[in-house]
């Protein structure tokens, strides 16, 4: 780093660091104290008990569980903070946004509320269980080139009863909104990317931010099926105009037809990558699940689906297709192939969120009620920017 880089850095640091210290309303000293053992501890941090064995931590306030239970944090103020940082911007220098959902595990905290069944993986092929926790959503800015790191802009748990789609799609206005007022978009940028995988409904969180300059990658699983647009009505033919074409199955190649564009690429430790799209597919949305509230006639929301193939993957297993599907049309080959890559970098939030429970010890309080879970969630991302 030069010498011009490196004051530039220190002085970005120096003014979020008074900035998160403003954001610390009741507890202020011990809870910034408690930020500060986070990055001076000699290694991982295991317990809270350990942070106040670091020698940075002044002990100006005795029970670190107690500041978590008892002090504030002004959570709309430190996340206009950590918006107003210098973000990671793709190789077209738009701003990518990965959302994701990681999930602080609570099995035996048998009287801390709103906790709820979250999915997670066993060690074993295909085994699924289902373990009480807080699930948290997290939106992070994504990088290029060969880094993993990521920028995490914001943290926010799902409690019981809430839509997932809905308070994703406010979480993400809320974010979008204080990156346009840090000025890290303006008028004539090109629009912002929010990548999700397979668990999100892409069309329903393009739907719901279509007011912002915002585009929508998310995977799709294999067993969907899209329409194509409804064909021209022929004047004179009786009955309704028809809303929808003919079916796109990802499953049935035969109802595919050719390919709008195709790209060809060579990759290191996947072989040749073929990235096919098909422009203006749209799903036949009904009055139920995430539209079940809908009044009206329920919108036809057109995008790009795009198929990507690979010859082989690291580990050995037989490559799978993945299937996408953006919210824009009229895609080139240069927007396809910046749009898998894109999709194919959104696996480094898995690195942040591992990072942060193994590293930073964002699980390893042992917090009864989920305000204090959030205190400690949004102290673990300040210490991490």
């Amino acid at each position: 780093m030069h010498d011009a880089d490196a004051v530039r850095a220190l002085g970005e640091l120096s003014r979020f660091r008074r900035e998160f210290y403003q954001c610390l309303t009741t507890r202020a000293d011990a809870l910034f104290e408690l930020a500060d053992a986070i990055l001076c501890a000699d290694g991982p941090v295991g317990s809270l008990v350990e942070l106040s064995l670091v020698g940075e931590h002044r002990r100006g306030y005795g029970s670190l569980y107690g500041a978590l239970a008892r002090g504030d944090v002004d959570i709309a103020r430190l996340g206009a903070a950590l918006a107003a940082v210098p973000l990671p911007r793709a190789a077209d220098g738009r701003l990518v946004l990965a959302v994701d959902v990681t999930c602080w595990l609570r099995p035996e905290a048998h009287t801390s509320p709103q906790r709820i069944l979250c999915h997670t993986y066993g060690r074993g092929k295909d085994q699924h269980l289902m373990i009480p926790g807080w699930p948290y959503s997290v939106v992070c800015a994504l990088e290029t080139g060969r880094s993993s790191w990521t920028a995490p802009l914001d943290a926010r748990r799902l409690e019981p009863e809430q839509d997932a789609a809905t308070v994703t799609a406010d979480q993400l206005r809320q974010v979008i909104e204080r990156l346009i007022a840090a000025g890290h978009w303006r008028p004539g940028d090109p629009d912002i990317w929010v990548v999700a995988d397979a668990g999100y409904d892409g069309p329903r969180l393009a739907y719901l931010l279509r007011d912002l300059p915002v585009q929508v990658l998310a995977r799709m699983r294999s067993d969907r099926v899209l329409r194509r647009a409804a064909p021209p009505w022929v004047p004179g033919t009786k009955g309704r105009p028809p809303r929808h074409g003919g079916e796109f199955v990802f499953g049935d190649p035969a109802t595919w037809g050719t390919p709008d564009v195709t790209t060809v690429h060579d990759t290191r430790l996947y072989g040749p990558a073929t990235a096919r799209s098909w422009d203006r597919l749209h799903l036949r949305l009904a009055h139920r699940s995430a539209w079940v509230a809908q009044t009206g006639t329920l919108p036809v929301i057109d995008g790009t689906v795009i198929r990507l193939d690979t010859t082989r993957l690291p580990s050995g297993a037989i490559p799978k297709p993945v299937w996408l599907w953006w919210s824009g049309t009229d895609a080139t080959p240069t927007d396809i192939d910046r749009l898998w890559q894109a999709f194919l970098r959104r696996f480094d939030i898995e690195h942040t969120f591992r990072l942060l429970k193994q590293t930073l010890g964002w699980v390893c309080p042992k917090i009864r009620t989920p305000q204090a879970a959030d205190r400690w969630t949004w102290l673990i991302l300040a210490a991490y920017t």
